[in-house]
């Protein structure tokens, strides 16, 4: 079989300190602004073993585990709230300064490398937190970044942890996430991600239909423990203004609300796993407040409609669908009124909420890592054909962006910002990859800075379905590097490797 792993991985710290842990910044401005001119300093990568977020950056990961820098958790002020309405954005970042940062993490790591902020996660975490009730808890969906820094960073700020798979497990717990805090989700869990799941002390589920209900149940049976389920539900509406609709379809995803009204009994429980809540994501990239809010709204009313028949909730995950620009300048939205108008509606629809009764959860991936990576390549050749301009770079869809091809994410066209340019002006080029494939295409007709073979350039807004999220193993390229910043000091260089390891086969005799 091939597993993913981490190799290569060191941990390096600038000479100069640590910033503020509550700089407002995205990662994007942090490789846009001038770095110190102190030399970094490379560390033994087994200096430090006690530190939870220590575990490799894949969530597939089974060997060579990469040692990780801690980060340092901020505060947040969860009740803050505003009474505008509209998306406020956070502070711009222009992404056409020389960059050092990216220049000095060229000649430390090589290109294409991702850089990863923890600064810019914290603070993505503290406007979340702003924007949501109070009391009410946050999980992270790993399926946007698993890169163990940044998980553990979310883990320590009080982030639970959303999961899809066994590997997301490992990477849950391993980089500081309790058992308990764990929701395992997803359509089609098999019995061996539900046995390693159980056997790691998760015990919390998301269920799709009585069959998955059912086998969690009977796995939970063979471990002797009891699981708390979460009945995802498929509402009968779906809601306007969201990038991904996630429900009012035909999914497999969730129980249809109109199932599970007209027959409650098949969804009671198993004797060894019971339906303590329900699990409702209406949508994706929402970057509206009034069509969040509507969302939450089509949530709730589904919830109360459901309470009688299926019992006392003990949570009600309301889903997220917090939005955040993907490889083009841009900043996440802000949600300031959101807090207040999500409040009011749960206090009319679910009193007890504010006592927990239900706990209210919401779950995040891109809007809270999105901004806070930045992908540095390098031109490789630019070139005429037949009259259209190409720049070539080393890195493609192999790296960044693989999940277009699977419509999870537009058509990329991102923008390039570049570095310490060479050339003066614009140009207007199809931007490729290095892959010997037609379908390594970037974009077509986009609007760059002119650039020369060497130049550096940053594809910004990627720290969400990025390299993970992208087509890696394809043609073998070696992996891009991984970069864990705070501001300009550099923390932590990873790579990920795919390793081919035995097959097992059956032993025949005679």
């Amino acid at each position: 079989m091939t597993a993913v792993t981490a190799a290569g991985a060191g941990t390096v710290a600038g000479a100069a300190g640590e910033p503020g842990a509550t700089a407002a910044g995205t990662a994007s401005d942090s490789v846009a602004a001038a770095a110190t001119d102190s030399e970094a300093t490379t560390h033994n990568p087994a200096a430090t073993t006690d530190n939870p977020a220590t575990t490799a950056n894949n969530p597939a990961a089974t060997a060579a585990r990469a040692t990780h820098a801690p980060a340092t958790p901020s505060a947040h002020n969860p009740s803050a709230t505003a009474s505008n309405t509209a998306p406020t954005p956070a502070a711009p970042s222009t992404n056409t300064h020389p960059t050092p940062l990216a220049e000095r993490i060229a000649e430390l790591a090589g290109t294409p490398a991702y850089v990863y902020d923890l600064d810019a996660v914290e603070a993505a975490h503290i406007d979340l937190r702003r924007a949501l009730p109070h009391p009410s808890v946050l999980y992270y969906s790993l399926k946007a970044n698993p890169h163990p820094a940044v998980v553990g960073t979310l883990a320590r700020l009080g982030c639970r942890a959303e999961v899809s798979s066994d590997g997301e497990v490992d990477a849950a717990l391993q980089a500081g996430v309790p058992p308990d805090q764990v929701l395992l989700t997803g359509p089609g869990k098999s019995a061996a991600v539900l046995e390693h799941a159980l056997g790691l002390g998760v015990t919390r589920f998301s269920v799709d239909s009585p069959t998955d209900l059912r086998a969690v149940g009977e796995s939970a049976a063979r471990h002797g423990v009891e699981a708390k389920c979460l009945l995802r539900v498929n509402a009968d509406e779906g809601v306007a203004g969201t990038g991904l609709t996630m429900t009012g379809t035909a999914s497999q995803f969730g129980a249809d609300a109109s199932w599970v009204a007209a027959d409650p009994g098949s969804f009671v429980g198993h004797a060894a796993a019971t339906v303590t809540g329900l699990h409702l994501y209406m949508g994706s990239n929402f970057v509206d407040e009034d069509a969040l809010l509507r969302q939450f709204e089509v949530a709730v009313d589904l919830a109360t409609s459901l309470a009688g028949r299926l019992g006392r909730f003990e949570e009600i995950d309301l889903g997220g669908g917090f939005g955040a620009p993907y490889a083009h300048r841009g900043v996440r939205p802000r949600f300031p009124g959101l807090a207040a108008r999500l409040s009011a509606l749960l206090d009319r629809r679910l009193p007890g909420w504010r006592d927990g009764a239900p706990r209210i959860a919401f779950e995040s991936g891109r809007h809270l890592v999105g901004d806070s990576g930045v992908l540095v390549a390098r031109v490789v050749d630019v070139k005429r054909s037949k009259g259209e301009l190409f720049v070539v770079l080393d890195t493609g869809v192999n790296h960044l962006g693989g999940m277009s091809g699977l419509r999870r994410l537009p058509r990329l066209a991102p923008d390039v910002v570049s570095v310490g340019a060479r050339e003066p002006g614009e140009v207007t080029a199809t931007l490729v990859g290095p892959l010997c494939t037609p379908l390594d295409t970037l974009g077509r007709g986009l609007r760059m800075p002119a650039v020369r073979p060497g130049d550096l350039v940053v594809v910004p807004n990627v720290g969400a379905y990025g390299l993970t999220a992208s087509l890696i193993g394809f043609l073998g390229h070696t992996p891009p590097a991984e970069v864990v910043v705070r501001g300009d000091s550099v923390l932590d260089v990873s790579r990920l490797r795919l390793v081919r390891g035995a097959g097992q086969l059956p032993v025949h005799s005679g």
